[in-house]
């Protein structure tokens, strides 16, 4: 079915416009929920999935198997709105980003990264980040807000449009919550996105093309076990609580020793699931065969697999990136101590698209540091 063009609330729009529903963020619980409370039955959230999510139909009065009375309804009440591009970036290998923006002061950034089989989506779950990871270009922009429902799952939404108008029938087969921000600190909004990727009438994919990347804390990560069951990867980067301060100031609030335990748990009732452990490597600092070691034995008893990533400078970087030779023996180390690794190829970085690149544009109102800021932090 042809989509229909997206209806949007402009700046300065009337209060009533501005009051409408954002339908597009809704998992199915939330819709019920909201269609309850129009006196409608639940099988309407069915509806509104296929046809905001599968069908890419956003006018309400195109939702032909809704009634004529609930249709104007919608019309009154809800919208779906999704962020508007402001760029469009190719890079020299097939890596795609998007400039997303959100409202007048931000935008953020999303990236595909076609390979043979498979389109791997990169969202954003925050304007900015407020963890400040001393190798992160994201973290050093500053932090504004949490993303809404709507805006992540708006990044797919709007990713897939694009791919089916250039290539009929192709759509992003893999999400990764990898972009701008930190998802755990966005708790709340990040679990009906990922809910709603999952769900047979919107996107349908498997909760193993589905994963989020954290850098470890620890009070939401425990509480994911009893919200999802999606892929979990852990952006650790170094094998001791004294190096990892210094590059994962998180690390401060929640150690390693903490971390590796709600990761535990997290996989504890998953057969044949295992964590996605993120280290990025850098020159001279977390690279010797020692480090090596000592991650090896960090993580011989959790199903494990290392994720290498060759560092991705940005302009005022303080790190470099270690040699290939060094990434080759730092591999050779946890083969054979029995961890599975692989190496991330640098996708995107010709038009800062790759791992730790992604600034966007943030109206920085965080004020922060790690240490003395609630809303960086979460008490537990």
């Amino acid at each position: 079915m042809k989509s229909v063009p997206v209806r949007i609330v402009a700046e300065g729009a009337g209060d009533s416009a501005r009051r409408k529903v954002n339908l597009l963020g809704m998992d199915r619980r939330a819709l019920e929920g909201f269609f309850a409370e129009l006196g409608e039955k639940p099988f309407r959230a069915s509806q509104i999935l296929k046809w905001v999510h599968a069908r890419r139909v956003t006018d309400f009065t195109a939702m032909t198997d809704l009634s004529r009375a609930l249709r104007a309804r919608l019309e009154d009440i809800a919208e779906v709105r999704v962020p508007q591009p402001v760029l469009d970036q190719r890079s020299s290998d097939g890596t795609r980003k998007w400039l997303l923006r959100l409202d007048g002061a931000n935008a953020v950034e999303a990236v595909l990264i076609p390979e043979p089989g498979r389109d791997t989506l990169c969202i954003s779950s925050q304007v900015g980040c407020a963890l400040e990871c001393s190798f992160c270009s994201t973290g050093a922009q500053g932090f504004n807000r949490n993303l809404t429902s709507a805006e992540i799952i708006g990044q797919l939404w709007f990713v897939n449009g694009v791919l089916a108008a250039e290539e009929p029938g192709r759509q992003v087969t893999n999400v990764v919550f990898m972009g701008m921000g930190e998802p755990l600190l966005n708790f709340r909004n990040v679990m009906p996105a990922a809910e709603l990727m999952k769900d047979d009438h919107a996107y349908g994919l498997s909760k193993r093309r589905v994963t989020l990347s954290t850098s470890g804390v620890v009070p939401y990560l425990q509480r994911m076990a009893g919200a999802t069951d999606i892929s979990l990867a852990v952006s650790l980067h170094a094998p001791d609580d004294e190096l990892r301060n210094e590059l994962v100031p998180i690390n401060r609030r929640y150690p390693i020793a903490r971390l590796l335990e709600a990761c535990r748990q997290y996989i504890a009732d998953k057969p044949h699931r295992r964590i996605t452990w993120e280290y990025v490597m850098l020159d001279g600092v977390n690279d010797s065969d020692d480090h090596a070691r000592q991650l090896s034995r960090l993580l011989r008893d959790i199903p494990s697999k290392v994720n290498l990533i060759p560092f991705n400078p940005y302009p005022g970087a303080r790190y470099r990136c270690s040699s290939d030779a060094r990434i080759r023996r730092f591999s050779r180390i946890l083969a054979a101590a029995g961890l599975v690794s692989t190496t991330r190829k640098t996708r995107g970085d010709d038009i800062d698209g790759a791992c730790g690149q992604l600034v966007g544009q943030v109206k920085d109102r965080s004020k922060r540091r790690l240490r003395g800021d609630a809303s960086a932090t979460v008490q537990g």
